[in-house]
């Protein structure tokens, strides 16, 4: 029976899943939005939602909280100078899963883990303006 039992323990051991947690949490907030498994995706949705908890609070104490989660000062920066402000309003929930279906290779559930309302830079134009900036 799973009485009290939290966390998924995703076949790592204590030390490696919070390193996985901390470095998904830390492209989400680099990236805005990351694509992975759907387990990976709602594990680590609970510490970003934490984290922006914390960002929100913007107290000395909450930035030091994150940064011996995340274990990044500058994405902790960002989180509390950028992220957590567009949460203001909002009560909770400031990430959202959408399920992609099952990866080719294994056949695992993959996700899309995203900020709520935050758009993530398209990497397509990214590219195609490098190419037409390479062509001039």
């Amino acid at each position: 029976m799973r009485h009290q039992v939290r966390d998924k323990k995703l076949g790592r051991s204590s030390s490696h899943r919070k390193a996985l947690m901390a470095s998904l949490v830390c492209h989400l907030i680099e990236e805005k939005r990351i694509k992975t498994t759907l387990m990976k995706a709602k594990e680590s949705r609970r510490v970003a939602e934490k984290m922006v908890t914390l960002g929100l609070k913007g107290t000395l104490a909450a930035r030091r909280q994150a940064i011996a989660t995340l274990r990044r000062p500058e994405r902790v920066a960002t989180l509390f100078d950028e992220i957590a402000p567009q949460f203001k309003e909002r009560p909770g929930g400031y990430t959202r899963i959408t399920k992609l279906g099952q990866r080719y290779s294994d056949g695992s559930e993959m996700a899309i883990l995203e900020w709520v309302g935050v758009d993530a830079p398209d990497k397509k134009r990214k590219t195609a303006k490098k190419t037409e900036e390479s062509n001039t």
